[in-house]
């Protein structure tokens, strides 16, 4: 039976995600008035490529804080695009190390300043002080919660 007490509207992962809904319908919206289609995930994978050039999928997937099969799929639609380029690994055949391609680099050059501007919007109201806060205070939670994951005991299936 439901606690009539808890007010399922305020609880941290309902507050969260609808911030995050919020957050990317503000994203999308931005990119489609400059003319791109790019997700946020798409925007934080080729962010990283900028900064982390050469790293392979597992890495950049841990790099923007997403599980390695979905990141696959958003690496081939990236490549699909021709914003990213996979190389084999010189010491790991089976290996792919990514590469932005030219057109992946100035769009995230191009972009940049777009996503960095609609950043204090998403918070509007609360102040500068408070926005800075808060991005302390969620950066510790997701600090603490990925411990908590890599600390949890791993499932093991024996067939």
């Amino acid at each position: 039976m439901p606690d009539p007490d808890v007010d399922i509207e305020l609880l941290p992962a309902t507050l969260i995600r609808r911030l995050n809904q919020l957050a990317v319908a503000r994203f999308m919206s931005t990119m489609a008035a400059t003319g791109h289609d790019l997700t946020p995930v798409q925007f934080s994978a080729l962010s990283s490529l900028q900064s982390h050039p050469g790293v392979d999928q597992a890495t950049l997937a841990g790099l923007i804080g997403y599980d390695r099969a979905t990141l696959g799929k958003v690496v081939e639609r990236l490549e699909s695009k021709c914003l990213v380029k996979r190389q084999v690994r010189s010491t790991d055949r089976r290996a792919r190390n990514l590469h932005l391609t030219p057109a992946g680099d100035a769009l995230v050059t191009e972009v940049r300043p777009h996503v960095i501007a609609i950043q204090p919007k998403i918070l509007a109201g609360l102040t500068a002080a408070e926005r800075a806060r808060l991005i302390r205070l969620l950066s510790r939670a997701v600090l603490s919660a990925e411990q908590d994951q890599h600390d949890a005991p791993r499932m093991v299936w024996h067939s």
